[in-house]
């Protein structure tokens, strides 16, 4: 009898792994789609996209404002012509 019951649990334990397993297998074969790859990829890219420019637009603006300070300083020495006669 305790054969039987420990046949029965292994039994029922190996269809429950193997309906787990088809489910995930199931799940990342969708998940993998080309459709779905694309619709992904392309969000991530447009999300990297709008980061970068933002980064960007941060980065120049500092460097004009930085470039502009050091020409001020370089006028007020005398360093640099201000184009006046």
């Amino acid at each position: 009898m305790r054969r039987l019951f420990w046949f029965g649990a292994g039994i029922g334990f190996g269809a429950a792994a193997a309906l787990a397993a088809s489910r995930w297998v199931g799940r990342q074969a969708e998940r993998l789609a080309p459709p779905n790859l694309a619709r992904r990829a392309g969000a991530a890219i447009t999300t990297a996209g709008g980061d970068a420019g933002e980064i960007l637009a941060a980065a120049a603006a500092e460097f004009r404002k930085g470039m502009a300070d050091r020409e001020a300083e370089l006028r007020a020495a005398g360093l640099i012509d201000d184009g006046s006669p």
